[in-house]
């Protein structure tokens, strides 16, 4: 029997977070497809308001017919309640960073990884789906023992993206006479930040003394991690590299519209959107190959298997300074980023909805 609903529960509606993004991008595919759908969190950031219902709220509108989609989260109250619950479960995992990576920096970070890893595990018998964000996500899924398992990419809403750019970023971004390298992402361990730092460093001394590096990703709670990148920066000394903490959607599209290459030198990534947003604003990509990056990135962009400061800094002079070489570069990009466009959400979240009703009524 079709389901009368399918809720999404997350551990924290986020403002600009890929998961929240993706949990809200869902929800819009799913009323598109006939079932009532709500969004249900732990915490929801103030500029969420309206687009989630408190947790507590769940077992109410879950009577009756319902499916849950539970964005796993590590150290939450929401995976204890969708756990103990009788509704068929669908796991959608966005991966879990190492805990290897936060121990020189915040040990209670390392210590709800670690278990986080653990608790998967436990949530396989409980599951009749897990889907991975990426097949490098599935892969680990597999790994803990989920018996069926699917790749659901995340979804990207690109009209958000058509919006105006902030006029108050455009007016600080404008006006500067030099290349300008951006990096996208949380200021976290295994973004790896230092090394697109030391890397811009090397790319400042070696062609481009006027250059600039704008890193946009907030920091909060990772105040260990931000000090030892501004001691970098000193040590480096290296100049005009710009935090700019966390930015509304405006100010995402203004940094991107000034910028002139993207730089990911992360060591873990479970999808990683913002590769695909600087395809989309037709910035040249570098990434290093870890994890999903080499995923995500099919084929598009450079795909880096070497670190080193002076390696990367020439490949970012040549993706500026080599015509011939950066239409290639943007050519190869525009094929992944069609393909990423070309996907049939709709189609595939049926497909996998079916599976899961179909393990369900399987075990009764």
């Amino acid at each position: 029997m079709r389901p009368r609903a399918i809720h999404q529960v997350l551990a924290a509606l986020a403002y600009g977070d890929a998961i929240g993004n993706e949990a809200l991008a869902i929800r819009k595919h799913l009323l598109s497809l006939g079932f009532e759908s709500e969004i249900f969190a732990e915490k929801i950031h103030p500029k969420m308001a309206g687009l989630a219902h408190p947790l507590s709220e769940y077992d109410r509108a879950a009577a009756g017919r319902t499916v849950c989609m539970f964005h796993f989260s590590i150290g939450s109250a929401a995976s204890s309640l969708v756990f103990h619950r009788k509704d068929p479960l669908i796991c959608v995992y966005h991966n879990i960073t190492p805990p290897e990576f936060f121990i020189p920096f915040h040990q209670h970070l390392v210590g709800l990884c670690y278990h986080g890893k653990r608790e998967l595990s436990s949530f396989a018998p409980r599951c009749v789906l897990g889907l991975g964000d990426s097949e490098f996500n599935r892969k680990e899924l597999a790994g803990a023992g989920f018996e069926r398992t699917g790749v659901l990419p995340i979804v990207v809403d690109w009209s958000r993206y058509d919006e105006a750019p902030s006029p108050v970023m455009q007016e600080r971004l404008d006006g500067f006479d030099g290349p300008t390298i951006l990096s996208v992402g949380r200021l976290v361990p295994n973004k790896k930040i230092e090394d697109v730092i030391a890397s811009f460093a090397a790319f400042q001394r070696r062609d481009h003394p006027r250059s600039r590096l704008l890193l946009v990703g907030d920091s909060t709670g990772h105040d260990r991690y931000l000090r030892r990148l501004l001691e970098t920066v000193q040590k480096l000394r290296v100049q005009n590299v710009i935090f700019t903490g966390q930015v509304t959607q405006a100010d995402l599209i203004a940094a991107y519209q000034s910028a002139h290459a993207f730089l990911c030198l992360s060591e873990h990534e479970g999808f990683c959107v913002p590769l695909l947003e600087a395809m989309h604003f037709g910035l040249p990509v570098l990434a290093y190959d870890a994890a999903a990056v080499g995923e995500t990135m099919n084929g598009g962009g450079l795909l880096l298997d070497n670190k080193d400061p002076a390696f990367v800094a020439a490949a970012l002079d040549r993706v500026l300074t080599d015509r011939p070489f950066r239409a290639a570069v943007l050519a190869s990009q525009a094929r992944t980023l069609s393909a990423a466009k070309a996907i049939d959400f709709d189609r595939l979240l049926e497909s996998h909805i079916e599976t899961a009703l179909e393990s369900s009524r399987s075990r009764g």
